[in-house]
């Protein structure tokens, strides 16, 4: 199997990016493997295009990268002002003015934010580096299974930056405003282990059981109904972004009528 074919496969293609979709499964690997998955603007306009043409049928999004490492961040030539060939490098971003650079940027963004989306479960399977934009990546994912090589880091302030590509959110939700402070602050790296004990991960598992790590996740992901996973990923998503008490009990029992509605569909339609 591979990528639809509504997907431009010269944008993948420019993006660094592949697409492979086998039944319920899109596997998303990124593939500049010479320079350890660097990121460019055109590989976030393929994971936008990819998220805004995925079929219905897609239940759970794998996102990986292909080689030694998940992504090593931005590619550091679009801090020149001759960036890669046909890329807006950040110099660029800056000319266009507040208001354009900040539509642009939203574009950018666009290619994280759709992983976030309960309609599907997205789980980033991460080995070697995972840094910048490699991170925000990762944590835009609902799981990460992690390599014991990985290495996560923040290292936008660094650089004199800020994390923009959606990652502060998810990473304040997972290890709270204390602990994420002082990774983006710090820049330092984190590993397996603390990545594991602190919740950036979701597990751990040798390097070379990786891939049998995520595809025995996947397997047990695709086995609920798909109502029932997409609406207990908001329901969660909910929780997390502080919703009361009230409005939380009030969210679980709408959706659960839903639910109830659903299987109650399902059951008369099979009598």
């Amino acid at each position: 199997m591979s990528a639809p074919t509504t997907i431009d496969a010269g944008l993948l293609e420019r993006g660094g990016v592949r697409l492979v979709v086998d039944g319920p499964r899109a596997t998303i690997t990124l593939d500049r493997p010479d320079v350890l998955n660097a990121q460019t603007p055109s590989t976030w306009v393929a994971l936008r295009t990819i998220g805004e043409q995925l079929g219905p049928d897609v239940r759970v999004v794998v996102v990986r990268g292909s080689g030694r490492a998940f992504s090593a961040g931005l590619d550091r030539r679009m801090f020149t002002g001759a960036p890669v060939e046909g890329e807006p490098g950040l110099p660029e971003i800056t000319r266009r003015g507040p208001e354009a650079g900040a539509a642009l940027i939203a574009e950018f963004q666009e290619g994280f934010r759709w992983l976030r989306d309960p309609a599907r479960v997205t789980i980033a399977a991460v080995r070697g580096h995972a840094i910048g934009a490699g991170f925000q990546l990762a944590l835009a994912c609902d799981f990460r299974v992690a390599a014991d090589d990985v290495q996560f880091c923040m290292a936008e302030t660094s650089l004199g930056l800020v994390p923009d590509l959606g990652g502060t959110l998810p990473l304040v939700r997972l290890v709270g405003y204390s602990r994420a402070a002082e990774i983006c602050l710090t820049g330092r790296r984190v590993g397996a282990e603390e990545a594991l004990r602190i919740g950036l991960a979701t597990s751990v598992v040798p390097a070379d059981g990786l891939d049998d790590a995520v595809d025995a996740l996947v397997a047990q992901l695709l086995q609920p109904l798909p109502g029932a996973v997409r609406e207990t990923l908001a329901l969660l998503a909910s929780a997390a972004d502080g919703a009361s008490e009230q409005d939380q009990l009030r969210a679980e029992r709408e959706a659960q009528l839903r639910r109830l509605a659903d299987l109650s569909a399902l059951v008369n339609g099979q009598s």
